[in-house]
């Protein structure tokens, strides 16, 4: 139903996207999307980009009169660092760093020199990632699903598990968002954001970088969203698509994910129980995803960070120009690029909810969608026509 594209180099002149299946009657500004994209600007560790960088996203498609159209949405995002090299000549780069796409780029295309790899690859496209973002989670509030995130761990400091408790309720998750953003690495526990912010410190004097692990939220997501009956239409397979697709992100879980590994089977599972008419679920271990559909609890989604392959410390590399072992040169970068990618994962998971949502629902325009959100089936027995009569398969 919807789908993205973007495009622009890292020091081009600008970053463009469009995107396409956004229903009509959306309110929508620019300020809607430049909030989010300030969020990215923000934390703790950041490069000196974020120093030049003043991010605007231009709408100039698809959204008329402050509301969407129904047609494709046009975004355009100015790249402020492109004076800098507008006028420049940029030396051969033929030095390629370990941990980027520099030389398997220059694999696949063929490129003589390595700079063609770094333009493309660099993180500055999540920028329009997150603008694209904001549109869905525009549409994601007002269909009733609210999104937030925060760091749990950064190198070996991570939040206590006796904090990270097993079900949280919605108010709790919310009580996280907002401790999350006052804080400069986004860390919802005063404590451990003050070891997060002092381990940063000694990465950064040691000319160094370190990684993490976010964690992600939806709340009010209803179930039925996703399939069993495709391996391409599971939820939680697209969920971890949109994210693996991050840069530097090497792992992706939903719910307990790893650590649910370690436990017996009937430990590991979340237990229905009748309230009234409603089927709940007292714990969430599977991240509000079961056989790749939404089941209504909240949808928790983390990733793991590498630390950034670009580093102060030089490593040890080759100058495929000469054949030469060199070591390789610095190109400006993060020293922790963690509490900054909350807003980019927020933006992956939204895209893939508004586009679930918007196959469940159909319809072109948001009023509707509100009428038939409203309709949508949930855990409740009168919503499951169970008549116990027996039947057969009824092949021949």
């Amino acid at each position: 139903m919807l789908r993205f594209l973007t495009a622009g180099e890292s020091h081009g002149p600008s970053l463009t996207g469009i995107l396409e299946g956004m229903p009509a009657g959306l309110p929508l500004s620019s300020e809607v999307l430049d909030s989010e994209l300030l969020r990215r600007q923000r934390g703790f560790g950041s490069g000196a980009r974020m120093k030049i960088e003043r991010d605007h996203a231009q709408i100039s498609a698809g959204v008329l009169a402050g509301k969407t159209t129904g047609a494709p949405i046009a975004l355009h995002i100015e790249n402020l660092d492109h004076d800098r090299w507008r006028d420049r000549d940029l030396l051969p780069m033929t030095i390629p760093r370990p941990g980027h796409a520099d030389l398997t780029a220059a694999v696949k295309y063929g490129y003589r020199e390595l700079r063609l790899s770094l333009e493309r690859a660099s993180a500055r496209e999540t920028a329009m990632r997150v603008a694209v973002g904001a549109v869905c989670r525009a549409l994601l509030r007002a269909l009733g699903v609210e999104l937030g995130g925060y760091v749990m761990r950064l190198g070996s400091i991570q939040v206590p598990p006796s904090l990270a408790t097993p079900a949280p309720s919605d108010e709790e998750y919310r009580t996280r968002f907002t401790a999350a953003e006052a804080s400069n690495v986004r860390c919802y526990d005063p404590e451990t954001a003050t070891q997060m912010h002092a381990l940063i410190a000694d990465i950064i004097r040691s000319r160094n970088t370190i990684g993490g692990i976010v964690e992600c939220v939806a709340l009010g997501v209803p179930p039925g969203l996703g399939s069993h009956t495709h391996w391409d239409r599971r939820l939680s397979a697209r969920i971890g698509q949109a994210v693996m697709s991050i840069h530097a992100v090497k792992g992706v879980e939903v719910g307990d994910g790893f650590a649910g590994c370690a436990r017996p089977g009937t430990l590991a599972q979340d237990e229905y129980v009748l309230v009234g008419e409603t089927i709940t679920q007292p714990t969430n271990h599977c991240g509000g995803i079961e056989g790749g559909i939404s089941t209504g609890a909240p949808i928790v989604v983390r990733a793991a960070f590498k630390p950034i392959a670009t580093t102060l410390t030089p490593l040890r590399s080759i100058d495929l120009a000469t054949a030469a072992a060199t070591p390789t040169q610095y190109e400006r970068s993060d020293f922790c690029q963690v509490p900054r990618s909350v807003p980019i994962v927020e933006a992956m998971v939204g895209l893939i909810l508004a586009d679930a949502l918007l196959e469940k629902l159909g319809g072109d325009s948001l009023a509707e969608l509100q009428e038939r959100v409203i309709r949508l089936r949930r855990l409740r027995l009168s919503d499951l026509p169970m008549d116990g009569t027996p039947w057969r398969f009824g092949y021949e």
